[in-house]
């Protein structure tokens, strides 16, 4: 979706909208498990995805190994996922901000405080939850298996 198509969406959800958002290059089963839990959370999950554009700033050239069309195709296939936003900032504060959502969730690398948008949830009343990492699942060391 577009923001403009996602601020849309988010005002026809019946219940509390989640929001998490990364970069989901190559999706593995520690990715899943954050966005299964997360869509328990509430009554529909969107998920900012970061653009190519910021996936080189943030991670580098060699990144992103997936595009942001292909990355949001297989996020949205999955049946936790409600919507699916890229984003070309370095963090999702203005989509955050637009959307609106009830409740924040982010993978157990992130502390309450470190993520981004959580104050302004938790300013509206929303919640932020972190969830425990599934051991032995990176996209990072995904890529370094692959290249030996």
């Amino acid at each position: 979706m577009t923001l403009e198509a996602a601020t849309v969406w988010r005002r026809t959800v019946r219940g509390a909208v989640v929001f998490t958002n990364g970069v989901f290059d190559l999706l593995h089963p520690g990715h899943v498990d954050v966005l299964d839990r997360a869509r328990r959370e509430g009554a529909a999950l969107i998920v900012g995805v970061n653009s190519d554009a910021s996936v080189k700033r943030l991670k580098g050239p060699d990144r992103p190994i997936r595009t942001s069309a292909e990355r949001s195709v297989v996020l949205a296939g999955l049946e936790a996922v409600d919507a699916v936003v890229v984003f070309d900032e370095d963090t999702p504060i203005d989509l955050v901000q637009a959307i609106e959502p009830d409740v924040i969730v982010k993978g157990g690398d992130y502390a309450p405080d470190t993520i981004v948008g959580a104050d302004f949830v938790t300013a509206r009343g929303g919640r932020v939850v972190v969830i425990p990492l599934v051991d032995g699942h990176s996209t990072t060391s995904t890529i370094e298996k692959l290249r030996g």
